[in-house]
């Protein structure tokens, strides 16, 4: 991996993750000497991550992690519905889903997992679960540029999501309403896969709008 590569990956990790929380100045010197790197593909990775909209340039403090704004959540998830909603119902049609019984099954373990004593040991790894799921969907869709738009857009719909509390609640219905989405696909049937994803980005976005800031 290019040193620029590396840079841009585990800052764009750390700022989706919270770790450089918003206004966070990403100083070039402490930055490269954090990541190991010269200072010259720092500046490349600050360069892709204000172009990925998740860092800005300030007079006079150079690049700072950008703010969080639930200002464009409904437009977050008009795309997100279109999107995923197809992807869902393409992934059903596709001839690869060969995995994704096996991904329904994860998700059920995960809720059980969720409303258990110690959910918030299992936050990362049902965190990390569904990042599978959406990988698994685009490889099914194989559409570079569904592919493309959603990426940038999960990023954005990442960090909006770390604004509301992790409610286990909430998660474990996440998890369920995950696993119809998989089983659903597994079965080939299509219109299921699409509505599951409906309901799922329903339920997550009042969520957001009910919890976030709270």
């Amino acid at each position: 991996m290019r040193a620029s590569d590396k840079a841009y990956t585990e800052l764009r990790r750390d700022i989706v993750e919270w770790k450089l929380p918003p206004g966070t100045v990403l100083g070039e010197v402490e930055q490269a000497e954090r990541l190991g790197v010269s200072r010259t593909p720092l500046r490349e990775a600050l360069a892709r991550l204000s172009a990925d909209g998740l860092a800005v340039q300030q007079r006079g403090r150079g690049a700072v992690v950008s703010d969080v704004s639930l200002d464009h959540l409904d437009n977050l998830f008009e795309l997100r519905r279109a999107l995923e909603v197809e992807s869902s119902r393409l992934a059903a049609r596709s001839e690869h889903r060969e995995g994704f019984a096996r991904l329904a099954q994860r998700f059920t373990e995960a809720a059980d997992a969720l409303g258990g004593g110690d959910a918030g040991a299992a936050l990362e790894p049902y965190y990390r679960l569904a990042g599978e799921l959406d990988e698994a969907i685009d490889q099914a869709v194989d559409n570079p540029y569904i592919e493309q738009a959603l990426r940038g857009l999960r990023t954005h719909l990442a960090r909006v999501r770390r604004l509301a509390q992790d409610a286990p609640d909430r998660l474990r219905a996440s998890a369920f309403e995950h696993a119809a989405i998989a089983g659903a696909i597994a079965a080939g049937d299509s219109e299921l896969a699409a509505a599951a994803t409906l309901l799922h980005l329903s339920h997550s976005l009042d969520h957001i709008k009910t919890h976030a800031g709270s």
